[in-house]
C-alpha cells in the first residue's frame, strides 16, 4: 500500500490538468452558467475514472483493453467541440458524441481491415493540424479570453507568460515527479499569482456542495448530422491513437507488442465511455500519452496502481467543491499552461511524419492536407455560398478537411518506387 499510494498519484498529477481542461475550454464557449461550468469539469472527473476502470478490469475481452492506462477527457477532441459548441450548443456536442462512440466500437470490430487507411503519414498529418488548430485557442486564452472585457490587457499576459516560464523551466530543469507534474505546478502558479492579483472569484464555490451525482441528461442530447460527420472523422482517427499508445504500453511496460483482442478491446472500451459519458455530461476521452510516458519509465504496470489514480478521479467527481475551485483558474492561467501541450501534440505529429521517408509524394500528402485544412478554416467566410451544411462540415474544424485529404490524397497518388525511398 505504500507505494500503491505515492504511484498512483504520480498518475493523477500527469493527468487531472487534461481531464479538466477541456471542460473548462467548452464550457467558456457553450457559455455556461457556473453551476453548470462547474457540474461538466465534474462529469468530465467522473467518465475519466469510469473509462479508466473499464480498460483496466475489462467486463470481457472485448469490452476494454485489461492493460495499464489512464484514461481522460482528450484534447484531441477540443477544436471539433469547441467548434460545434460554439455553433450550435453543448446538447448537440452530447448528441455526436453518441453517434461517435458507437462508431468508435465498430472501428474496435474491424480495427485491422480499417488500419490500411491510417498509415504513420496519415495518422501524423491529422494530428499535426490538431496541434496546430489549438493554437489561436490557447493564445486568446493567454490574452485573456475573447469574452472578457480585460481581453489583451498586460495583467493577463503578464499571468501567463509566469505561468508559461515556469511549465518550461520544470520541464526541462528539472527530473521525476517534478518534470511530470510541470504543467501542474506552472497552473497552481499561476493561479496564486493572479489570486493576488484579484482575478479570481470563489462565488462559485460558496454555492456549490460537497457531495452530489451528476444527474442523467442535465445538458440534454441533440443530433445534428453536420456536427456527427465531423466527431465520427475524429472518433476514427483517435482510435488509430489508441494503438499508438497502447503499443508503447506494452513494448514499454510488458516488453511485447499488444495483442489483437487488446487493441480491438481498447477502441470498443472508450466507445462504450464515450456513449455513457454523454448520457452523463462526461465529454469524450482517449488514453493519455503523459501516463504511458510515466510507465515507460518506471515500468509499473500493476493495474492496482492504475486503478487507485482512477477512484481518486472518481471520488474528486463527486465532489462539487474540488470541481467548482478548478472553474474558478482564471483563462490566463490556462492558456499559459496548456500552449506547451498544444505544442507537444504538434511535434508529436511532426515526428510521425517524420519517421517515413520525406518523398515528393509524401510532403504533397501533408502539405496540401494541411493546406486545404487550415487555409478553408482561416479563410473566413469562404464557403459562405455553398449550402448551410457545408461550412458546419469542413469550414469549422480543419481536422475534418485535413482527414479527409490525407486518407484521399493517400490513396490516389501514385505509390513511390522501392529506390525512391532509398
Amino acid at each position: 500500500m505504500k507505494q500503491i499510494v505515492p504511484l498512483g498519484l504520480q498518475h493523477v498529477v500527469a493527468a487531472i490538468v487534461g481531464v479538466v481542461t477541456p471542460a473548462l475550454l467548452v464550457s467558456n464557449v457553450c457559455n455556461l452558467s457556473p453551476a453548470d461550468k462547474t457540474l461538466l469539469v465534474q462529469s468530465s472527473l467522473l467518465i475519466s475514472a469510469i473509462a479508466t476502470l473499464l480498460q483496466l478490469f475489462p467486463f470481457s475481452k472485448k469490452l476494454g483493453s485489461g492493460l495499464p492506462v489512464i484514461m481522460g477527457v482528450s484534447f484531441a477532441y477540443v477544436p471539433t467541440l469547441l467548434a460545434i459548441g460554439g455553433e450550435f450548443g453543448i446538447a448537440t456536442i452530447f448528441g455526436s458524441q453518441i453517434i461517435g462512440g458507437l462508431v468508435a466500437i465498430v472501428v474496435g470490430i474491424f480495427v485491422k481491415k480499417l488500419m490500411v487507411l491510417f498509415p504513420p503519414l496519415v495518422t501524423g498529418t491529422v494530428i499535426f493540424t490538431i496541434g496546430l488548430s489549438l493554437y489561436p485557442t490557447a493564445i486568446n486564452y493567454m490574452a485573456g479570453g475573447k469574452a472578457s472585457e480585460t481581453f489583451g490587457s498586460p495583467q493577463n499576459w503578464l499571468v501567463a507568460i509566469i505561468t508559461f516560464a515556469i511549465v518550461v523551466f520544470f520541464n526541462y530543469y528539472t527530473k521525476g515527479s517534478m518534470k511530470l507534474a510541470a504543467i501542474l505546478i506552472g497552473m497552481v502558479s499561476g493561479y496564486v499569482v493572479s489570486f493576488f492579483m484579484g482575478m479570481v472569484s470563489f462565488d462559485s464555490v460558496a454555492a456549490a456542495g460537497w457531495l452530489s451525482f451528476p444527474a442523467p441528461m442535465h445538458f440534454g442530447i441533440v443530433f445534428q448530422p453536420t456536427a456527427i460527420v465531423s466527431m465520427v472523422i475524429i472518433y476514427v482517427v483517435n482510435a488509430v491513437q489508441t494503438i499508438g499508445d497502447l503499443s508503447s504500453t506494452t513494448s514499454g511496460g510488458l516488453d511485447r507488442m499488444p495483442t489483437h483482442d487488446e487493441l480491438s478491446g481498447g477502441i470498443i472500451g472508450n466507445g462504450i465511455a464515450s456513449v455513457i459519458g454523454a448520457f452523463f455530461g462526461g465529454m469524450p476521452t482517449a488514453t493519455y500519452s503523459q501516463n504511458v510516458g510515466i510507465v515507460i519509465v518506471n515500468k509499473v504496470v500493476n493495474r492496482i496502481v492504475f486503478g487507485f489514480a482512477a477512484c481518486v478521479l472518481l471520488v474528486a467527481g463527486f465532489v462539487p467543491k474540488f470541481a467548482s475551485v478548478l472553474t474558478t483558474i482564471p483563462q490566463s492561467v490556462i492558456g499559459g499552461a496548456t500552449i506547451s501541450v498544444f505544442a507537444t501534440i504538434t511535434m508529436t505529429g511532426i515526428k510521425m511524419i517524420a519517421s517515413q521517408p520525406l518523398t515528393p509524394r509524401n510532403t504533397a500528402v501533408v502539405g496540401l492536407s494541411v493546406a486545404l485544412g487550415a487555409g478553408i478554416v482561416q479563410a473566413t467566410g469562404c464557403l459562405q455560398l455553398f449550402p448551410s451544411w457545408v461550412p458546419t462540415v469542413f469550414g469549422s474544424s480543419s481536422v475534418v478537411v485535413a482527414t479527409l485529404m490525407a486518407v484521399l490524397l493517400n490513396l490516389i497518388l501514385p505509390k513511390d518506387k522501392p529506390e525512391a525511398n532509398k
